[in-house]
């Protein structure tokens, strides 16, 4: 197994994988308030057992290289994660997004682990666009995209219903020539 280290905090970045769905469920456990309000996520890990078909389905994406899902550790406990929702190799597009727990919030944790995410796809995969998808009332979330330097390519206006409330959708992109640009 591998760790990125994420600075000089002690956080890492960590594939999630089948064989932690205890420590994952703990931890869905715990951002469950922060996360349900915006995104499914939380609602697909109730149980052991749910936790293990959601690590499996995109253990399975990874497999078939549609889509990864990665831990972020803060002193050896799961506080966060990112991952690539979507992975298009032929369309050289791919959308990355992340959920956090309170413990690990206000460290730059997301930002971080996002722009790990985001070098290695487009130096090392050769993606062309990547996507960030926000409710719009999500304002933390469309925070994050905005400190990526990402550009808001508009809204898709109550798109997504969840939770009996239909929410707008923004849709954040960074493209290759201007990710590089600005990393410099």
């Amino acid at each position: 197994m591998f760790a990125v280290s994420l600075g000089d905090d002690g956080a890492e970045l960590r594939p999630l994988e089948i064989w932690q769905a205890e420590e994952f469920l703990a931890h869905i456990d715990r951002a469950r308030e922060l996360v349900d309000p915006w995104i499914p996520f939380a609602t697909f890990a109730t149980d052991l057992e749910s936790a293990r078909a959601l690590l499996q389905r995109y253990a399975d994406k990874q497999a078939a290289d549609t889509g990864r899902l990665y831990g972020i550790w803060l002193d050896g406990t799961l506080v966060g994660g990112v991952l690539f929702r979507i992975f298009d190799t032929e369309s050289g597009n791919c959308e990355v997004g992340c959920w956090l727990e309170s413990a690990g919030e206000g460290r730059g944790l997301v930002i971080r682990a996002v722009r790990n995410l985001i070098d290695w796809a487009v130096e090392e995969r050769g993606m062309h666009r990547v996507e960030w998808v926000a409710s719009s009332a999500n304002t933390r979330s469309v925070a994050v995209a905005k400190r990526l330097g990402m550009t808001r390519d508009g809204v898709l206006r109550e798109n997504y219903p969840y939770r009996g409330v239909r929410h707008d959708s923004e849709i954040w992109s960074v493209l290759a020539p201007e990710w590089r640009a600005q990393r410099g």
